[in-house]
């Protein structure tokens, strides 16, 4: 059994930190542990044992398991938004640099903040829909869309068309930086190859685009039943 004097200097190693230092302790720990065992998983028990601290400290900062998650997801959207937008936007680069730099700052932030990108792509909307990791990647693809846009009319492409590529084009780096966030270490792929062959497909593919695309199979025409 730990003696008197261990349990007041485990106490006082518990109130070292500032309020603010406590506070950053408590998202990192939360962090790991919703990212490997999602909102529902987690415990607010949990939670304040890998931090060292007792319950009622987590309910003190965040008045819960919730308001602690919500605060981490709102943390990793402004990361993830603000890498990706910093990107899209650099002066003087041309599409294909774009959308070079857009693939490299997705692929930045999975290598950078795996927990991170884990919650996002996983449960974000649970407890703040406004933030979820949807509604990251449609903010992106609007501002691809502007890209495109531009593209398309110097090319003789419908402009019109133009958010349907923006979201082809946003869901093709996403998924594969999914991919290779779970495969990596077994795949053997380096952040740059990776980024090179996603935007190989997205670049060549675009710039060989037809103006009137059609498909070689022929969609069969199902009746209201079946589509029921």
């Amino acid at each position: 059994m730990p003696t008197a004097p261990a349990n007041a200097r485990a106490r006082r190693s518990r109130v070292r930190l500032t309020r603010s230092e406590r506070r950053e302790q408590l998202i990192d720990v939360a962090r790991a542990l919703f990212a490997e065992r999602g909102l529902e998983g987690t415990s607010v028990e949990e939670i304040a044992a890998h931090a060292g601290v007792s319950k009622p400290v987590v309910y003190e900062h965040f008045g819960g398991k919730e308001g602690l998650y919500a605060v981490v997801v709102d943390r990793e959207v402004r990361t993830l938004h603000d890498a990706i937008r910093t990107a899209i936007t650099t002066p003087r680069a041309n599409p294909r640099a774009l959308i070079e730099l857009g693939t490299l700052a997705l692929l930045d932030y999975i290598d950078d903040n795996p927990n991170g990108f884990r919650i996002l792509s996983r449960d974000s909307s649970a407890t703040s829909p406004e933030g979820s990791f949807a509604t990251i990647l449609s903010d992106i693809a609007s501002r691809v869309e502007d890209l495109l846009a531009n593209e398309f009319t110097k090319t003789q492409l419908d402009p019109a068309t133009a958010p349907l590529y923006a979201q082809m084009l946003v869901g093709l780096v996403t998924l594969a930086g999914q991919w290779w966030m779970d495969t990596r270490e077994e795949q053997g792929l380096a952040k740059p190859v990776v980024a090179a062959h996603l935007v190989n497909l997205a670049w060549n593919g675009m710039r060989n685009l037809k103006t009137q695309p059609t498909l070689y199979v022929k969609p069969a025409t199902r009746t209201p039943r079946e589509e029921h």
